[in-house]
């Protein structure tokens, strides 16, 4: 057994436990024990202080709320995804009920926790179930995506569901969000607070699969909010066939229309990396020479 195995098991062994002592807890000492996490918390104590006592408490929770007491090996999961590790577990394993004590855990810092699954039906459905254990013991829960894929959320709605202990989204929404939060005219419209505790759902799909979709936000160079409005109000300018073509799904700008973005735009070489990283292009603009 490696060093990683004897720290997780050695863990686990703290959590069993502290089971035993919270089994004889009442409903409402259960519940209040969300309180004393975050005095705790803000008495200096840390996350992985707490980890075999807040662990145990959503044990027990998941028991009375969901009637499903967690096995050793989702209590070594969850262990490990608060560790930061890659964490695999077949189909059936329960990741679901899994991520309920780490993402507990990382709630009662009152920071931004966040699970990114790989669709809206995931995310709302693990909202829904798994949020009564969240609620249950005092923490928010919000689903970051709507099952009506053409209801929109506002910025108040956003603010709403980033302010939550705890978010259940998806990588596509968290990628556009991530977006417009960086796009916004002042900073009082911005709705995602700073990155601290998040669980990726289907890494290797999120991470690696879809990678190469336009959905993951590079970070740099950024588009600048003022350029993002003069930019918009340029493509809706544009005249088909005449500045561009459409061809096999893509966009091509004619010479006219390279003449015309060099005009509107006030430089002299629509390619050039200076240009690049002026106006934070985020994908490629093809040339077509008619």
């Amino acid at each position: 057994m490696n060093k990683i195995d004897k720290r997780l098991h050695f863990l686990l062994g703290k959590v069993k436990e502290e089971c035993k002592k919270v089994k004889e807890l009442s409903d409402y000492e259960l519940k209040n024990k969300t309180l004393e996490f975050k005095e705790r918390l803000n008495n200096g104590e840390t996350t992985d202080d707490l980890l075999p006592e807040a662990f145990a408490v959503c044990c027990e929770t998941d028991y009375r709320v969901l009637g499903m007491f967690p096995y050793d090996v989702q209590i070594l999961g969850g262990i490990a995804l608060h560790l930061c590790y890659l964490c695999e577990m077949n189909t059936g394993e329960g990741k679901t009920l899994t991520a309920t004590m780490p993402m507990y855990l990382n709630g009662l810092t009152q920071k931004s926790s966040i699970l990114v699954t790989a669709n809206e039906y995931l995310a709302i459905r693990d909202a829904e179930e798994m949020g009564q254990v969240y609620k249950f013991l005092g923490l928010s829960v919000k689903a970051g995506v709507k099952r009506d894929t053409n209801e929109k959320l506002d910025n108040d709605s956003k603010k709403d569901v980033y302010n939550a202990d705890i978010v259940y989204t998806t990588h596509g929404a968290l990628g556009f969000d991530y977006l417009l939060n960086n796009l916004v005219q002042s900073k009082e419209d911005r709705f995602m607070r700073d990155f601290y505790y998040v669980i990726i759902d289907e890494a290797d799909s999120v991470l690696l699969d879809s990678a190469s979709m336009p959905l993951v936000i590079s970070g740099s160079p950024r588009v600048q909010s003022n350029l993002y409005g003069i930019t918009d109000f340029f493509v809706t300018t544009l005249v088909e066939d005449v500045h561009y073509e459409i061809e096999d799904k893509k966009v091509w700008l004619t010479n006219k229309g390279i003449e015309y973005a060099k005009r509107y735009f006030r430089i002299e070489n629509l390619y050039s990396k200076d240009t690049f990283n002026k106006l934070g292009y985020k994908a490629k603009i093809n040339t077509h020479t008619t």
